[in-house]
């Protein structure tokens, strides 16, 4: 049973022969997320991780989770209850609230957003960060969600990126602060070209010949181990695989596709990873060959093996999260609109997140700053 279509294949005739209630539905949506994306960023984002912040790296992080934690929400709300779209999980039952490193397969522009399906599941949607390309740190609002969310990016050419990612990663060793780091070890999504490309570098290196992933990066992975590992209570091996179709960000917003997303798990205790470089870089190839064993074998049978339970999301909360966040929306909006005091804090917010962004700026604890001055 052939379960994946590029989603390349017939993408006019989709949104042509979409419905004019659909299309207005997957655009109300849009303008939504936007939206409250914006006002939980200038209203509530800054306060927590720039005002907060000043005083205590800890209590900023949490009141950030708390309140972004709240709209990434809407996410799986979307994706679940609105677009009816089936997640299925299989695999290890994880406990909940845990420090771990995840590593996941590229599929598609969207997996990392799936991953959020889990995370609410498990309290730590908030919690979540991502390494990514910093290109994406440049998108108006999402970019500047990203920053103060501590997204770590990076170029994907380990000579620049390695002094920014280590130093991020030097930030999150805290045990008690909640963390789940989000690594997509391919560098990039999957398509044909780059998969042929991949072979070929595996087949004059003398490494797998991979289907269905690309041959992983380990460099990044080795330096969240090496900066982390005391910290972390485990590694999540997470593969995703879509029916029918792999899906693109449209393809969410309109409900189109994918009529199923399944995620795999495997929890790795940390003590079963090498410690030495190169044995880690081999260990993450092996992975890998195994996710690629399991993609070949999900393409025929339709699912992973080893279904999980994991409990539906409660469609009275998640609605609730949603009006919340929508009135709150439009109160901050109209006081916007109506108020110069209120249009000159969000210019003046607007001003102090684009800079901060682009130069990865993030203010420092007034006592440890004065601590330092001391010694």
């Amino acid at each position: 049973m052939a379960v994946l279509i590029p989603a390349s294949s017939c993408f006019g005739a989709k949104y042509q022969t979409l419905a004019p209630l659909r299309i207005l539905r997957g655009l109300v949506c849009l303008l939504v997320l936007l939206s409250t994306a914006f006002i939980m960023l200038v209203f509530f984002g800054f306060i927590s991780s720039v005002v907060v912040r000043l005083f205590s790296v800890r209590y900023s992080r949490r009141a950030t989770s708390f309140f972004f934690g709240a709209w990434l929400a809407l996410w799986p709300f979307l994706f679940e209850k609105i677009n009816k779209t089936k997640v299925v999980f299989s695999g290890d039952d994880v406990p909940s609230r845990e420090r771990i490193l995840l590593i996941a397969n590229h599929r598609t522009e969207v997996d990392w957003m799936y991953l959020w399906d889990l995370a609410l599941r498990k309290g730590c949607i908030g919690y979540i960060k991502y390494i990514l390309k910093s290109s994406l740190m440049r998108l108006p609002v999402f970019g500047w969600s990203f920053h103060i969310l501590e997204f770590i990016p990076v170029e994907r050419k380990w000579e620049a990126d390695e002094s920014i990612m280590r130093h991020m990663l030097s930030t999150f060793k805290d045990p008690q602060d909640p963390l789940w780091l989000a690594l997509f070890p391919e560098g990039t999504d999957f398509t044909d070209q780059k998969c042929l490309r991949s072979q070929k570098y595996a087949a004059e290196h003398g490494l797998p010949v991979l289907k269905n992933v690309l041959l992983p990066k380990t460099k990044g992975f080795c330096a969240c181990l090496q900066e982390l590992r005391e910290s972390l209570t485990a590694v999540y091996d997470m593969t995703i695989g879509y029916k029918y179709r792999c899906p693109s960000f449209l393809d969410n917003v309109f409900g189109v596709d994918p009529s199923e997303v399944h995620i795999h798990i495997r929890r790795i205790p940390l003590d079963s990873i090498p410690v030495s470089e190169s044995e880690m870089s081999t260990w993450l190839i092996d992975r890998f060959q195994l996710k690629d064993q399991l993609l070949s074998k999900f393409q025929i049978q339709g699912q992973f093996p080893d279904p999980a339970t994991e409990r539906d999301l409660s469609t009275v909360k998640s609605i609730l999260n949603c009006m919340t966040i929508v009135t709150v929306t439009g109160t901050c909006m109209y006081y916007s609109f109506s108020s110069v005091w209120f249009r000159l804090y969000v210019s003046l917010v607007c001003a102090y997140l684009v800079p901060a962004t682009y130069y990865n700026i993030r203010p420092q604890p007034i006592l440890s700053l004065l601590k330092k001055r001391s010694n």
